[in-house]
């Protein structure tokens, strides 16, 4: 072992001061870090894991109570696959990210240093010289700055969680109304199939009564023109079906056309068979992800005021150093020269042109702005809940009325059609039944389909239930 002419050499009867280097080391290194672990100890942060870290809707799964397997496959494929829900967890994991940080301003930090310099001179031996250090620092939080970063961290965190929650209610809400209104646009096109089928039966009787001299060829050509008319809707019909497939298939996260066979069958139209309150108490709108979302930034605005104006106090901090150097890398344990220091600073801003004072105003609107924030989106969830209240009334009102005309237009169409058969009435007669069977059905078909869709707008206004 080459030893520094500086450095001690050890005496054969007494004992080695270099070997109780290591010791002197190993002792300030824990000095240190007991030192200042235990001054970060004071401030202790919960770190039980998030059962949110991969969120899903606080409610029940709604959507079950239409009874639709396929429809809660969908759904089960839009919260995996959707694009916006993506987005959102990962607005949400930068949020938790950017909370640990702030957890991070609290806690002892250390680090470690290593360096090799090689000396070399025209004349003289070369020299190299190895060192290692541990610097150690931690900040006292007397006026609890950093906490107020942290509190405003954790409620941004919160917020990013009810955002994701948001987004997924709506996403499902989606879907839900796009399958509604894709059952509805098929019960639609099987209607007009029907009606077209029995006026296409009618044209043709009627063109035998016009051979055998019973009817004029005029009744003929006005169940030519009624059965031309019927045909031209079913185009249009199935342009709608294809295009709420599509979209269906898109809020899903798969490609338009992958949704064809597996929708191409016609299904009833699902329906929430439970009766829905009248009166809804109003805390229940807590429950909604954007109210909690707001509540939880003005959590996080209260925390950024006061945490702008705690960084105009005193900032206070302590710090330690360990090093040691060596001329080999064997005499770390046996010859190092070890340097160790214990530090405290304290710092406070004294000019700064008014910053400090500009940052608190600036915290302070931030705070007018997401109070004013809370108070639109509350009264925005009062107006979508009675706005979906009204229309739930109004459609089962309607429906009953529906279903009662349905009934009498068919009647009405099956007997004007056997007394045409018989002789005793007219082809007017029989179109006009018909035309009144089929706007009748239609309009059952689309209020059951906004009955369905006022229970799911319903739910999405309450935040997923109640």
């Amino acid at each position: 072992m080459i030893l520094h002419p500086n450095c001690p050499r050890p005496q054969p009867d007494r004992p080695d001061p270099a070997r109780k280097r290591p010791r002197l080391a190993c002792a300030v290194a824990l000095s240190l870090s007991l030192l200042l672990g235990g001054c970060a100890s004071l401030f202790q942060y919960d770190e039980t894991p998030d059962p949110s870290a991969n969120p899903s809707l606080n409610q029940a799964s709604w959507w079950s109570d239409f009874h639709d397997p396929l429809l809660a496959e969908l759904i089960n494929r839009a919260m995996k696959a959707n694009p916006s829900i993506l987005s959102a967890q990962a607005a949400l994991q930068q949020a938790r990210a950017l909370r640990d940080v702030s957890l991070a301003a609290n806690r002892l930090n250390l680090s470690v240093s290593g360096s090799v310099q090689r000396n070399a001179a025209d004349e003289g031996p070369t020299s190299v010289v190895f060192r290692g250090g541990l610097d150690a620092s931690w900040e006292l939080d007397v006026f609890g700055a950093n906490r107020s970063a942290v509190a405003n961290s954790e409620a941004e965190l919160l917020a990013a969680k009810a955002n994701l929650r948001d987004v997924q209610l709506s996403m499902t809400a989606e879907v839900v109304l796009a399958y509604v209104q894709l059952r509805g646009l098929q019960a639609q096109f099987d209607i007009a199939r029907q009606n077209l089928a029995s006026q296409q039966e009618t044209l043709q009787i009627t063109q035998w009564r016009a051979q055998a001299g019973l009817v004029p060829v005029l009744e003929v050509e006005q169940a030519r023109t009624a059965v031309a008319q019927s045909a031209a809707q079913m185009p249009a019909l199935q342009s709608s079906l294809d295009q709420t497939r599509h979209s269906l298939a898109v809020l899903s996260g798969q490609k338009p056309n992958e949704l064809e066979t597996e929708l191409q069958a016609t299904g009833r139209i699902p329906q929430i068979p439970t009766q829905v309150a009248d009166v809804i108490p109003a805390d229940s709108l807590r429950q909604r992800a954007d109210v909690r979302a707001a509540e939880e930034r003005i959590s996080a605005a209260i925390a950024g005021v006061d945490e702008a104006k705690k960084a105009r106090l005193p900032r206070f901090k302590l710090g330690g150093s360990l090093g040691m150097t060596a001329l080999t890398l064997t005499g770390f344990s046996n010859g190092a020269a070890v340097a160790s220091q214990i530090l405290g600073a304290v710092a406070m801003p004294l000019l700064d042109g008014g910053a400090s004072k500009a940052k608190v105003r600036v915290q302070q609107a931030v705070l007018e702005q997401q109070r004013a924030s809370y108070q639109s989106t509350v009264l925005r969830a009062l107006k979508e809940v009675e706005d979906a209240l009204i229309a739930l009334r109004n459609d089962r009102e309607r429906l009953g009325y529906l279903e009662q005309a349905t009934d009498s237009a068919n009647n009405a169409a099956w007997l004007a059609l056997s007394s045409y058969n018989s002789g005793l009435a007219d082809y007017q007669t029989v179109l006009q039944t018909q035309r009144t069977l089929l706007v009748t059905q239609v309009s059952l078909a689309n209020v059951q389909t906004d009955l369905s869709s006022g229970h799911v707008r319903l739910i999405k206004a309450m935040g997923g239930g109640w």
